[in-house]
């Protein structure tokens, strides 16, 4: 069983910055890629970013050259810095992992098995 725990998340002004983080516990391995998601109030769960284990990345248009992904297999964490934030990305935040391994990691809630619990994200205007 594969266990995910979101943190960072929390109130900031617009323009302002967040790192969350996941750690991960269970039988997921660093060749996996793992994803973050948000879900904002009466919207559907879209992609954010994800990192497959050969580190390649990919990003939701929207957050393109602000939010960066970045994992730690040493301690099986995966981090979202989030930098220049708006009152857009206010959200629930949810960490993901995908069982199959992907060269290119996906960008489907479908393709992710596993879930955290979700970490809040308020950015103020």
């Amino acid at each position: 069983q594969v266990q995910l725990v979101e943190s960072g998340g929390g109130l900031v002004q617009a323009g302002g910055s967040l790192r969350l983080s996941c750690a991960a516990s269970g039988r997921i391995f660093s060749r996996n890629a793992m994803g973050w998601f948000r879900q904002a109030p009466g919207k559907e769960r879209e992609f954010v970013s994800a990192i497959s284990g050969d580190v390649n990345t990919v990003y939701a248009d929207s957050v393109k050259g602000r939010f960066t992904i970045s994992r730690d297999n040493a301690k099986n964490t995966v981090h979202l810095q989030m930098n220049s934030l708006k009152p857009e990305d206010t959200a629930v935040y949810y960490c993901a992992a995908d069982v199959e391994i992907r060269g290119i990691p996906g960008k489907r809630v479908d393709q992710y098995n596993y879930w955290g619990q979700g970490t809040q994200v308020t950015v103020s205007s």
